[in-house]
């Protein structure tokens, strides 16, 4: 018969690409792993593991018991966190992934706040250059992003307002002059970050008169890191467009200037999407929620 425990043991070894890197996940000896994996298969009459090459490979009835022993203890741990919070107690595993910028500015504020309301949660904070590109993942349990997400199924909270803003130092518009139509843009040198997999050099805006404009630029500064581009923008290297939430200070201290202001550029609000309703957590909820009053009122404005 299958425990609980054999399940856990399972579901770490099918993770690990060897089975010593299983023990050392699971901090034991590759021994010990090797004869826990034995009796388990011996007690199961049946070879879950192919030993026949270097790395870890499942067998069919291995790879079956990986995936449906997952959704079990999903499932046990999914009751016992309803359980505890029928009782008001919210614990257990929260991971959470974030953009690297708005995760370290914000993000792991929040998590902070939420293990000093709720001491007996587990957090973990994943910090990505593209968090989106992991929606479908089931590694997370909120995921946190700055702009629109093209996969509405799951749950989504709206956090905070957050608009981008196309802006460039005084020093770069005393040198190069002022762009006044989006079209002026391809005399202009401009840096973009390419940090997710959307097509970074197609701008697109709409002016207070109803027009509408795109633009493909040629950037002549690229970084995959918002804040190398924000220091290239500061130091009057080229025009970059960035989100509020990241430059107000700098427009407000007037070291960056905001340009074509009857032009507005799409908006980046930040959302927070939560994992799957089956088996959602009150703690995904309450995260979120925790996440929400940090950011209101917008501190960025």
């Amino acid at each position: 018969m299958l425990t609980s425990q054999d399940l856990a043991f399972f579901a770490v070894l099918a993770s690990e690409p060897s089975l010593a890197a299983a023990a050392r996940s699971l901090d034991v000896t590759p021994p010990a792993v090797s004869q826990r994996l034995q009796a388990l298969e011996r007690r199961l009459g049946m070879r879950l593991v192919d030993r026949s090459g270097s790395q870890l490979s499942l067998t069919s009835e291995g790879a079956l018991l990986a995936e449906r022993g997952q959704a079990v203890l999903e499932d046990l741990e999914s009751l016992a966190a309803e359980l505890r919070e029928r009782c008001d107690i919210v614990s257990g595993p929260l991971h959470v992934a974030a953009p690297l910028g708005f995760g370290r500015a914000f993000v792991a504020q929040a998590m902070a706040r939420m293990r000093q309301l709720h001491p007996a949660v587990e957090l973990k904070l994943t910090l990505l250059d593209d968090p989106a590109s992991g929606i479908r993942s089931d590694r997370w349990d909120v995921l946190v992003q700055v702009g629109p997400l093209a996969d509405s199924a799951l749950a989504m909270r709206r956090l905070a307002p957050n608009r981008r803003i196309l802006c460039a130092s005084p020093a770069y518009l005393e040198a190069l002059g002022h762009p006044v139509h989006p079209q002026d843009l391809a005399q202009h040198v401009c840096g973009v970050i390419r940090e997710d997999q959307a097509d970074v050099t197609l701008w697109s805006f709409g002016g207070d008169d109803g027009e509408t404009a795109t633009i493909r630029v040629r950037p002549e500064l690229t970084s995959n890191d918002g804040e190398v581009i924000k220091a290239w923008a500061l130091a009057g290297l080229c025009i970059v467009q960035r989100s509020e939430w990241d430059i107000a200070g700098e427009l407000r201290a007037g070291r960056l200037i905001e340009l074509l202001p009857s032009w507005r550029m799409p908006d980046a609000d930040v959302v927070a999407l939560l994992g799957p309703r089956q088996g959602r957590a009150a703690r995904m909820e309450r995260f979120a929620q925790v996440l929400k009053d940090l950011l209101t009122p917008v501190p960025w404005r």
